[in-house]
């Protein structure tokens, strides 16, 4: 009797014990897996958009690009009704559809990128409805037959989760049959394999007319697939010798075709159309950059 009653007693401290145990561990892993959160938010906004610091700079960098426009342009035409442009920027696609009468929405994260947009658009088009949000976490009251993202933005997505929630977010607010057009730069051997040296860019003028040497260097991560660049902006004196020097850093998530038409699927796209450049030419390994364009087959899961 005695022994049975001291099992027992073993018996119930064992279980307290492993009890108490579990409860500690998933203290634990709640801490760290909140941290990790943390440093993933971070890591995925404001740590990410660095390159993105100086508007009027970025646009005199790109300016004259407009080699996704005509495409754009033709489904904005073909779907009707307002259209949103997510990761926005400064307004280099929105702008030029509202001028052609189409209905915009413009969404981008970075506050400089879209108060410039503001600024550019305010006394001619100051119909443009510019919003302020995180695109995984669209809040609008508006659905809409078509949505586009250019300039590779859905590269700066850099997890799973963050792809997922973009996604998501995209699902909810396309019209039935809806049409999601985005971009990604294709992740052939010679993107992904580029010399860890830095390499010359290009050259272009400020808006002072000062010339800007542009140098970069990259490094791919595998397992991530995220490849991380580290570009200097030199700024030049008549003379040719160097003024000042600028650095930021950018990192891209490269995915696979197969991988993404597998991603879009589980979130009710599918895709309709692959190109592998804004011509409508065909994939291949030559072509620098591959476009989606994915039809909304079912709602999404909430």
């Amino acid at each position: 009797m005695v022994y049975k009653l001291y099992m027992l007693f073993k018996s119930e401290i064992f279980m307290y014990i492993k009890e108490e145990y579990l409860k500690i561990r998933k203290l634990e892993e709640n801490k760290m897996n909140n941290n990790v959160d943390i440093l993933t938010k971070e890591h995925m906004t404001m740590a990410n958009l660095e390159e993105y610091d100086h508007p009027a700079l970025y646009d005199v960098e790109n300016e004259g690009y407009d080699s996704d426009f005509a495409f754009i342009e033709k489904w904005a035409s073909l779907m009707g009704g307002t259209v949103i442009d997510l990761a926005c920027g400064t307004g280099r696609t929105t702008i030029p559809l509202a001028e052609r009468g189409y209905p915009m929405i413009g969404i981008d994260f970075h506050e400089g990128m879209l108060e410039r947009a503001r600024h550019k658009s305010a006394q001619e088009h100051s119909d443009i409805r510019w919003e302020l949000q995180n695109c995984e976490e669209l809040n609008l009251d508006v659905k809409s037959a078509l949505i586009f993202m250019v300039g590779n933005g859905f590269q700066h997505f850099l997890t799973n989760e963050a792809q997922d929630k973009l996604l998501h977010s995209v699902c909810k607010h396309l019209k039935e049959s809806g049409i999601f057009i985005f971009n990604t730069r294709f992740p052939n051997k010679e993107e992904l394999l580029a010399p860890a040296e830095e390499e010359y860019w290009k050259t272009y003028k400020d808006e002072q007319g000062k010339e800007i040497d542009v140098y970069t260097k990259s490094d791919y991560d595998a397992l991530t697939q995220v490849q991380e660049y580290e570009i200097s902006r030199r700024l030049k004196q008549e003379d040719g010798t160097v003024q000042s020097v600028h650095q930021s850093r950018l990192k891209l998530r490269y995915t696979y075709p197969m991988e993404m038409e597998r991603t879009l699927a589980k979130h009710g796209l599918k895709v309709i159309e692959l190109y592998g450049d804004w011509e409508e030419n065909p994939p291949a390994d030559s072509k620098p950059e591959l476009i989606y364009v994915c039809q909304k087959e079912k709602e999404c899961i909430q």
